[in-house]
This record gives structure tokens, sequence and C-alpha cells, in this order.
């Protein structure tokens, strides 16, 4: 998290979270904002090509972890 120019933080506690308020000016999930709607994160699927890089690295980590511990 950032800090403003001022030295105060962007966002006070009761604002990030579960338990978080809405505050004047907070952003919403209002579905006629069409700002709001470029905000929102959608899950996609995963595609081939990215999960073949993962498990290369995974198993890449692996080689190396059991390579220092001299089992390979």
């Amino acid at each position: 998290m950032a800090n403003d120019s001022d030295g105060e933080w962007k966002y006070g506690i009761d604002e990030v979270g579960e338990d978080a308020t809405e505050h004047e000016g907070a952003e919403t999930d209002d579905p006629s904002d069409p700002e709001a709607t470029d905000r929102r994160i959608e899950p996609g699927s995963p595609d081939l090509e990215n999960a073949l890089f993962v498990a290369l690295g995974a198993l890449l980590a692996l080689g190396v972890i059991a390579r220092g511990l001299g089992l390979l």
C-alpha cells in the first residue's frame, strides 16, 4: 500500500477487508456504472500452455531441491 503525498494512507483499516464499510466517495459495484464494470476481474479458464509452464516450473523447482539435498 503506497502513501499519498501528504503522508496519509490512501485507505483506512475500516475500508478494506471483509468488514469494510461503505464510505462517501467509495467505489461501488453498481452494474450501471461503466467504470465499475471495467474494474471487475472475471475468472477465466486456464490455457493448456499456461498449465504446462506451471507444471514445468514445479518440476524444475522439485529437481533443484532434490539436487540440493543430494537425492539426484
